[in-house]
Parts: structure tokens; C-alpha cells; sequence
């Protein structure tokens, strides 16, 4: 603290408000650096065209969930119900130990039928979830 000596009132005391600044400033940047930060939304698998040739067992252990334009499902072009595709999938994926699947919407579809799906599809335990867009069909 400062004391200032005179004057017609007497002492004055004043306080140092440098330090406290430099308190302050070293508290903030702690804090910007130790606060975590969390990424926001669902991680998207997108599959890459193959480099090679894939192997044909390969290709047939795909699994790709469909959504058309009408909203039917189908899991690799066998029409399922929506109030199926749970018991479909833990009964697809119970043998597997790759859980990992496909799914591929209607572009005209809004995104809630297709979070339905992935909603589903994190039920039945699946843990990496891929989308299909049209720019990735074409080139395969």
C-alpha cells in the first residue's frame, strides 16, 4: 500500500493497484490454459474409395443402412422396419468384432430421419458410425 504525507485532510491512504493487475492477468491466462476444450457434435466416419481392389469378403461384411426418400430402411438392399432395425443390428453385429457401419440417406431426406437411424444404430452398441454421400458413391 501507498501512503501519501500532507495535504489539508490529513494522511491519505491509497491502495497499489498494480500488483493486483498483475495478480489478475497471471490468474486469466492459468485459466485459459486449463480449461479443456471439448469438441461439440458427432464424429463422422466417411468412407475413402479403395486404393486396390478390396477383397470380396471384404465388400459382403459392409454393412450400409439405407433411408430412401419414403423413409423405408434397409440394411444391405433387405427392407427392414424402423422399429426392427435395433434387434436387426444386435443380431447383425453379435458374432462381429468390427462394429462399424454404413449409412446412407436420401438427400431430399431432413437429417432427423437419419439421426434416428444413428440413434439406433448407438443402441444396438455400433461404436463408429459412417456416412455415405453422393460425391463419395460416384467415385466408387
Amino acid at each position: 500500500m501507498a501512503m501519501a504525507v500532507g495535504g489539508k485532510g490529513g494522511p491519505l491512504n491509497d491502495i497499489n493497484v498494480t500488483p493486483l493487475i498483475d495478480v489478475l492477468l497471471v490468474l486469466l491466462i492459468i485459466f485459459m490454459i486449463i480449461v479443456p476444450h471439448t469438441p461439440q457434435g458427432l464424429s463422422a466416419l466417411i468412407p475413402q474409395p479403395p486404393k486396390h481392389k478390396q477383397n470380396q469378403a471384404v465388400v459382403e461384411r459392409t454393412i450400409v443402412v439405407s433411408i430412401d426418400a419414403h423413409r423405408q430402411v434397409s440394411i444391405n438392399q433387405t427392407p427392414v422396419s424402423i422399429q426392427d432395425l435395433g434387434n436387426r443390428l444386435l443380431d447383425i453385429f453379435k458374432t462381429r468384432n468390427d462394429r462399424v457401419m454404413f449409412v446412407r440417406g436420401n438427400p431430399n431426406l431432413p437429417f432427423g430421419a437419419v439421426a434416428q437411424v444413428i440413434d439406433i444404430a448407438h443402441g444396438a452398441e455400433i461404436n463408429k458410425i459412417g456416412l455415405i454421400t453422393k460425391a463419395i458413391e460416384e467415385q466408387q
